[in-house]
């Protein structure tokens, strides 16, 4: 089975159409106030409607507030929603929208009560934990936490790159990867040249 691919983090028309253009199954936008990746509205807007056909676009939040999350639906072209936060999953599920749980990886966590919870994501994404801090950091996190025998597609982030995916995929073997900072130039700026490498590396496994 082919390793899709979720880019996240994109905050301009360009690097996002750039990403769909080299073959990306999805791009994310966060909707974060406090992340350095953060869009507004109409930015993510103009996003949406500037991706080719076939191309999922998936909103995070983070413990956001239900209206909030109302207006980015109404007013953005979403496919699926990614939470990141401490959300329930009556909360992940109250928008009629297919939903991704995040989950931050560290000693004691028991990934299988876990998919328990949520029985009806349509993926369980593993992302690396920092105190504080909701993703996007840069940092991977022991592969060796994850269960061999998993319910949910598992989609694989933190610190992945084209210098790890090929790795990833061969230790993991996750439903999909879910890159940000590894093809960045910049903190919400794409680097053409990491996105075609790292999406060239995982077709080739």
């Amino acid at each position: 089975m082919r390793t899709r691919v979720k880019m996240c983090g994109f905050t301009r028309v360009d690097d996002a159409v750039s990403a769909a253009l080299l073959g990306v199954d999805a791009i994310g936008l966060v909707f974060y106030p406090p992340s350095p990746r953060h869009v507004e509205i109409t930015q993510a807007v103009g996003i949406a409607r500037a991706l080719p056909a076939f191309v999922s676009v998936v909103a995070l939040f983070v413990d956001a507030e239900p209206v909030y999350i109302r207006a980015v639906l109404e007013q953005v072209n979403v496919d699926c929603l990614q939470f990141h936060g401490d959300e329930s999953a009556p909360a992940c599920r109250a928008y009629d929208k297919p939903y991704i749980k995040a989950i931050r990886m560290q000693t004691g966590i028991n990934l299988s009560e876990i998919e328990e919870q949520y029985p009806d994501a349509c993926g369980m994404l593993l992302d690396a934990y920092h105190p504080g801090v909701q993703g996007g950091t840069g940092s991977s996190f022991d592969w060796d936490l994850i269960p061999e025998r998993r319910r949910l597609p598992l989609i694989l982030a933190g610190g992945l790159s084209p210098d790890n995916a090929a790795q990833a995929i061969q230790v993991v073997n996750p439903y999909a990867l879910d890159v940000s900072s590894g093809v960045e130039a910049a903190k919400g700026i794409k680097d053409a040249e990491k996105m075609a490498a790292f999406i060239r590396i995982t077709n080739q496994r």
